[in-house]
């Protein structure tokens, strides 16, 4: 007989092995939690950097309430596809352009709720760069695009 521990444990990992083959198919997935309090502070994404390759997908959860993530006009590659997730809902991008793309909380925003995706040559750092933001946002921006490896 087994105990309950070892059948949960045995059920556990037959959904991650169901589970792998789906994304070895469409890329690697990056998760970014919405937090009230993380690592570097309040209101923040964890990671708020992240590199992506093309095919990849981002799924922002909202770990804690009242997030979203918006992307951000003027911060995305051209021909990429501009994203809204509703509050306290996850929602997932899926990477199709090279590119920084810029990432905010609507609500948080000018607390400095941003985070950048990062994809191949950034062909669009010079337009990123001009984009006006909130002054925490554009300190943390500033920061986020001098670590944007050069193509």
């Amino acid at each position: 007989m087994f105990t309950r521990r070892e059948m949960l444990a045995g059920s556990t990992a037959l959904t991650v092995v169901s589970v792998l083959p789906a994304r070895a198919q469409t890329g690697t997935n990056h998760e970014v939690q919405m937090l009230n309090k993380g690592t570097k502070g309040v209101m923040v994404y964890e990671p708020d950097f992240v590199t992506a390759a093309i095919g990849d997908t981002v799924t922002f959860i909202p770990t804690d309430k009242s997030h979203n993530a918006e992307s951000i006009k003027g911060m995305l590659p051209e021909g990429a596809e501009p994203f809204k997730g509703k509050l306290n809902e996850e929602i997932t991008i899926t990477i199709e352009k090279e590119g920084v793309y810029g990432v905010k909380c609507t609500p948080h925003y000018g607390m400095g709720m941003v985070m950048l995706i990062a994809v191949g040559a950034p062909g669009n750092m010079e337009e990123a760069r001009a984009v006006k933001h909130p002054p925490k946002a554009k300190k943390l921006f500033d920061e986020l695009l001098d670590a944007v490896p050069a193509a």
